[in-house]
């Protein structure tokens, strides 16, 4: 079955294609994900959210966070979406993924016509004050070795599709332009209700 047929059989109004963010931990990556699956879901629009947390508490839970691993764990991650892609989904991808060259990968793997990359711009004083898991204090602390902004380098991307500045916005106010982004116009953002 082509993506065609599938998107006919299935009734979709939309090109299916991942919305890849990417930011240091506490940037708010999960929290605008699981906002943004919530509002689409809410509409009728099939889409999954694969975050950090999830995929590497099963898929990847064999991988540690050395750049190798790091790396591998992106590519697993992009053909996964790939995947779901050809399913018809919209994918909503939620990890810090600190390198360039790991999104020039994954962005290969995927597509570079079904692949927009978001990046979530915070400054790391605001992430730290966000940091619900104490990851940060534990990093400074010594306890978490490559941890991304403390002791391991995070490379902000050069040419995202977006920049969202989650340091000074709401989530409400995040979702607006990744809905934009979908020009679709039941999932314009003034008829979304949150």
């Amino acid at each position: 079955m082509t993506a065609a047929e599938r998107q006919k059989l299935l009734g979709l109004s939309h090109q299916p294609f991942v919305f890849w963010f990417t930011g240091l931990s506490g940037a708010g990556k999960s929290t605008l994900a699981f906002a943004l699956e919530r509002c689409l879901i809410s509409r009728g629009v099939p889409c999954a959210v694969l975050d950090g947390d999830n995929v590497r508490h099963g898929l990847n839970r064999d991988l540690g966070f050395s750049p190798h691993d790091r790396t591998e764990n992106i590519r697993r991650v992009a053909e996964v979406c790939r995947l779901m892609l050809d399913a018809g989904l919209i994918v909503i991808k939620s990890f810090i993924l600190p390198y360039r060259v790991d999104r020039a990968m994954a962005k290969a793997i995927i597509g570079e016509e079904k692949f927009v990359e978001v990046y979530l711009s915070a400054s790391l004083e605001a992430c730290e004050k966000r940091d619900t898991k104490g990851l940060y204090r534990k990093a400074r602390a010594g306890e978490l070795p490559s941890f991304t902004g403390i002791s391991s380098p995070y490379e902000p991307p050069e040419e995202p599709d977006l920049i969202i500045h989650t340091t000074t916005l709401t989530v409400e106010t995040s979702l607006k332009p990744l809905l934009n982004q979908l020009g679709h116009p039941i999932l314009t953002f003034t008829n979304l209700i949150f």
